[in-house]
């Protein structure tokens, strides 16, 4: 009796332990039949290379196909506050010419709309002469709009010139004239580049008003494609007037002296950026060519572009193709 209680205590023990295990032996097995009809082989390194690569986000990869001569760009949406699209945005390049951008805000807020500037014989000698005489005058805001439209370096000098005047205390008369002696232009580049630093452009700073190239090696202004993206925005914000003759591609202006004058549009793109609303160019040797942009995309949607480092030509075909781009990117 005692045998045959034994046997049946050990037969349920074998069978409970097949009733703990089989469940687990009954899933290994099937998992083993189906890995074997599915024949799934481990991943490895050259397998997953085999794999197709996802395409590359629109926001990417429709920018990535542009030909672009640029050695930086930026596409910034204002609205958005964010960045579109960036080619070394953050790299600090010669502005060039761009650096009037800075000098026309710097100016416009000294200088009133009515001031007289009396052309100097020192901003006349300064390189890329746009016409300008020796004690020719120009209403203030008529010489801004000329100076940004084609770029004069000799109407930079001499916005620097007179409101240096005005900020020393000195030069201006009752009927807001201003006279033709020597200026603090060191200061009026020191106001520049306090604004730069005021406003975050970490790349920018500023060794005089025109841009243009002091050495071979040593532009008048350096900053980055972000940097002046935000300059643009922030100045056509804070006077929406100020870069409205850069929409224009020719823009007659007369001085006070009667003298009338076709202003180009240093800008060959101006006709095919939709929605212009500022544009300024820059070119010199160590720059090449530069341009910033900025648009508006529908409804006030404020849309900067800039291009940093292409050709004197290529700015403009980049530009173009930046903008097509970013439309077709925004209405997708």
């Amino acid at each position: 009796m005692e045998n045959y209680q034994n046997k049946i205590s050990w037969w349920s023990k074998i069978y409970r332990g097949l009733s703990a295990v089989f469940p687990f032996v009954l899933l290994s097995a099937v998992a083993v039949i189906i890995l074997a009809n599915l024949s799934v082989t481990p991943a490895t390194p050259a397998s997953l290379a085999k794999l197709p690569v996802p395409p590359l986000p629109p926001t990417l990869n429709s920018f990535a196909e542009i030909n672009l001569e640029a050695k930086a760009v930026i596409i910034f949406d204002a609205l958005e506050n964010k960045i579109i699209y960036s080619l070394n945005g953050e790299e600090q390049l010669p502005l060039a010419s761009l650096a009037k951008i800075m000098t026309a805000v710097i100016a416009r807020e000294i200088l009133p709309d009515y001031a007289t500037v009396t052309i100097d014989r020192d901003s006349v000698k300064k390189e890329g002469d746009n016409g300008l005489r020796v004690g020719e005058k120009w209403r203030a805001r008529d010489l801004l709009d000329f100076t940004l439209l084609v770029s004069s370096n000799d109407g930079a000098a001499s916005l620097m010139a007179a409101a240096s005047l005005v900020f020393a205390g000195a030069g201006q008369n009752t009927e807001g004239a201003v006279t033709d002696v020597v200026a603090r232009k060191n200061d009026f580049v020191g106001k520049m580049n306090e604004r730069a630093r005021s406003l975050g452009l970490v790349q920018t700073y500023f060794l005089n008003e025109t841009g243009l190239d002091f050495q071979s090696n040593l532009s008048g202004s350096y900053g980055s494609a972000r940097d002046m993206a935000a300059l643009l925005v922030y100045a056509v914000n804070k006077y929406p007037d100020l870069f409205e003759a850069t929409r224009q591609p020719v823009f007659k202006l007369s001085s006070l002296d009667g003298k009338s004058r076709e202003a180009k549009n240093t800008n060959e793109a101006v006709a095919k950026i939709p929605g212009l609303i500022a544009s300024k160019t820059g070119f010199t040797d160590l720059a090449g060519g530069n341009l910033a942009v900025l648009m508006d995309v529908g409804l006030g949607h404020q849309i900067a572009i800039v291009v940093l480092g292409s050709s004197e030509q290529g700015r403009f075909s980049d530009a173009e193709q930046l903008a097509s781009t970013t439309i077709k990117f925004l209405n997708d």
